[in-house]
């Protein structure tokens, strides 16, 4: 056995103190950090240890000399076979001869992920108070579905389900993004960013429309499927203030800004109405000529349209009644002039998809590669038809819907 072995510098202590003050850490923390380092490393070197004993680490906080210890265990888990109590009077030194090379490694090393992490979960913590905020960032990298967007001093992590639809991303190029979660995982924490979240949309009018900004126009609700379109009806809160007029500025400059940031996904602004029921049709335009009845009870709408604004009111893919229920609140039911049911919505579809009798699973897969509309089904067809991770029974489902979208277009 050797005597104590000097793992950093005389200026040890001082090293720490600055490192502590600097990047925020608690001093025992790094030594604390260094100790359970300096066992394993004790470990690693000597192979399998007696589980009869404990092993501690003497530190001086001085000079960063160690020295390793045993002691006799006097309890003991039986199932875990971790050493629970000891006998501290009856250590004794067992630090190996030439350990002080291994533990100065060490304690560097700890000092360093020490500072890592710290100033990780300093950047987390800082934009743990920017949930909900916009952000412009750059795009770093793909990492297989995903997108890595550098948002200062972190990086955001954008998984499919929180891109556009559509939406095609190359490295180096800026996009608005949403803060908005952070997630645990088994790598630690990641910042999650949004291009997705309907959130992103009222962000980007709070910046182009001073108006709403200032809360002199409210928005008071968005519906939307990203990349697609939006839906969102605005309200002002000061007399003389239009807030369609507002939102769409001066030859639609500012609702042009916020139209370009989300890569030309339309929208449109609907004004507020006390009637429920030219708002239900406000919500349902373009479509005109509709009879509205509304059971405010259930929560409830059955919209007759003539024959031939049924196209319009539905929309491609049900997107423009599905938006609507969303927006207003309202289960929608679109019949034809002759009583029959050609559309029938909740308002909780997030996507196309979401009307089909398909199992989450499928659903989840289907989202990753961004195929959430029939549209996406018929253009891009050979990305699922043959995929092993959907179950026959949905792969029918989505066949006949294709060929029903077809049949339609033929017609």
């Amino acid at each position: 056995m050797s005597s104590v072995q000097s793992i950093v510098r005389t200026d040890f202590a001082a090293a720490v103190a600055q490192i502590a003050e600097e990047r925020k850490i608690e001093a025992e923390d790094i030594y604390e950090a260094i100790r359970q380092a300096l066992i394993s490393a004790y470990r690693k070197q000597m192979g399998d240890l007696d589980n009869a004993y404990h092993f501690f680490v003497e530190l001086d906080k001085e000079t960063g000399s160690a020295k390793i210890f045993q002691a006799p265990a006097t309890k003991i888990d039986e199932e875990t076979q971790e050493v629970l109590e000891w006998d501290e009077t009856k250590s004794e030194d067992v630090t190996p001869a030439g350990f002080g090379r291994i533990a100065a490694q060490t304690a560097k090393q700890v000092i360093l992920q020490k500072i890592r992490l710290t100033e990780r979960d300093t950047v987390i913590a800082a934009y743990r108070e920017r949930l909900g905020e916009i952000v412009t960032g750059q795009i770093l990298r793909m990492q297989g579905p995903n997108v890595i967007v550098d948002i200062g001093r972190g990086q955001g992590f954008m998984p499919p389900a929180e891109q556009m639809r559509g939406e095609f991303y190359r490295l180096n190029q800026r996009i608005a993004v949403l803060i908005k979660d952070i997630e645990e995982n088994n790598r630690g924490q990641q910042i999650i960013v949004s291009r997705a979240d309907t959130r992103l949309v009222l962000k980007l009018f709070e910046r182009e429309v001073p108006e709403v900004a200032t809360g002199a126009v409210e928005i008071s609700a968005i519906a939307r499927e990203a990349g697609v379109r939006t839906k969102l009806i605005v309200r002002s809160t000061q007399s003389g203030v239009d807030p369609v007029g507002s939102c769409v500025g001066q030859r639609g400059v500012r609702v042009q800004k916020v139209i370009e940031e989300l890569n030309n996904e339309k929208v449109d602004i609907i004004p507020f109405a006390e009637d429920k029921e030219q708002l239900l049709k406000a919500a349902l335009a373009p479509a005109e000529s509709l009879v509205v009845d509304i059971n405010d009870k259930k929560k409830m709408v059955t919209v007759t349209a003539p024959d031939d604004q049924l196209s319009l009111v539905i929309g491609r893919g049900g997107q423009n009644v599905r938006l609507a229920a969303k927006l207003t609140g309202y289960q929608i039911t679109v019949k034809s002039a002759t009583g029959k049911i050609e559309s029938a919505v909740t308002g909780e579809e997030e996507y196309e998809i979401d009307t089909f009798n398909i199992t989450n699973d499928t659903r989840e897969i289907l989202i990753q590669y961004k195929l959430t509309t029939l549209n996406d089904l018929v253009r891009f067809r050979d990305k699922w038809v043959d995929m092993e991770e959907i179950a026959d029974s949905d792969r029918q489902i989505l066949l006949e819907k294709v060929a029903e979208y077809l049949q339609e277009d033929e017609n």
